[in-house]
């Protein structure tokens, strides 16, 4: 066998081998590494990676070795699930940068970084102005976390005391012109409702790139042509005009009738869906 060919498939051999162990050993290998993961997956991909280029290597011990630093995270996470040290010792610990507002010096020395990387990892969190910050620290896997002062956070529908729906994830009905039927379906629609909103559009469903629909029942294209632009869905405000249109149609029943029993009708009937309107409005004008 030519010495190329056999580097070739030793390559995809061992692209295999280190494919299936890091499917092994889960999402977090590539994401949220720690210390001792990062050092053995960089330890495994030299491994895989001598291998695969010296023909004369012997490939048994290669996969041996592979499956020894792949096993080592496998049994740390297993102690460290047990033993609150081992974590510590594995994992690490978060470092606390900013607390109750004070930035702590001695603790970015510690990991070595500057002030102006302090106000970078800051403002990457869109926080510029540092007096605003009650809390932050560097967590053990590299994050930042940062927690605004009570005054500086935002306002919520629960600080307001409103009720509002639940939300519901948006699902991609349509993708590179076709339609998946089972995101339809998941949120309670099916093909004729698409058809008709990608008519209400104007569009085909050739032209669609994707399209997401939500629990609301409202349909969002992008064209394979960026330089068409499709109007935004207008189903919800339309209809908070209509509920308004039709308040404003009872009060003027009210007032142009001679009839006291229906003038009583129509004015407690326009206070009702005036109140409808005031429980609903701030769910139709997003």
């Amino acid at each position: 066998m030519p010495e190329w060919l056999e580097i070739v498939l030793r390559s995809v051999f061992f692209l295999i081998v280190l494919f299936l162990i890091t499917k092994w050993l889960g999402k977090k290998q590539i994401s949220q590494l720690s210390f001792f993961e990062y050092v053995t997956g960089i330890t495994i991909g030299n491994v895989g990676a001598e291998l695969a280029t010296k023909v004369e290597g012997n490939i048994v011990h290669g996969v041996l070795s592979i499956l020894v630093f792949a096993f080592a995270p496998f049994i740390a996470g297993l102690l460290s699930m047990k033993s609150k040290i081992v974590r510590d010792l594995v994992e690490g610990k978060a470092t606390i940068f900013i607390k109750d507002g004070k930035v702590m010096e001695a603790n970015l020395k510690k990991e070595k970084y500057t002030t102006d990387e302090l106000l970078w990892l800051l403002r990457s969190k869109d926080v510029f102005d540092i007096s605003t910050v009650e809390f932050a620290l560097l967590e053990a896997n590299g994050d930042f976390s940062v927690l605004l002062k009570k005054e500086d956070q935002p306002l919520t529908a629960k600080d307001l005391k409103m009720t509002v729906a639940a939300v519901k994830e948006n699902q991609t009905v349509i993708m590179d012109g076709e339609i998946l039927d089972e995101p339809l379906s998941t949120i309670g629609l099916n093909r004729n409702w698409l058809n008709t909103e990608l008519d209400k559009q104007g569009v085909t469903i050739e032209n669609v790139f994707l399209g997401q629909a939500n629990s609301n029942g409202e349909l969002f294209v992008d064209l394979f042509d960026d330089k068409i632009k499709v109007p935004s869905p207008q189903e919800k405000p339309l209809m908070l005009a209509t509920m308004k249109k039709c308040q404003a149609d009872l009060e003027l029943f009210a007032l142009g009738t001679e009839s006291n029993e229906a003038k009583e009708m129509y004015n407690k009937n326009s206070e009702k869906l005036q109140k409808a309107i005031n429980d609903v409005a701030h769910i139709l004008r997003n």
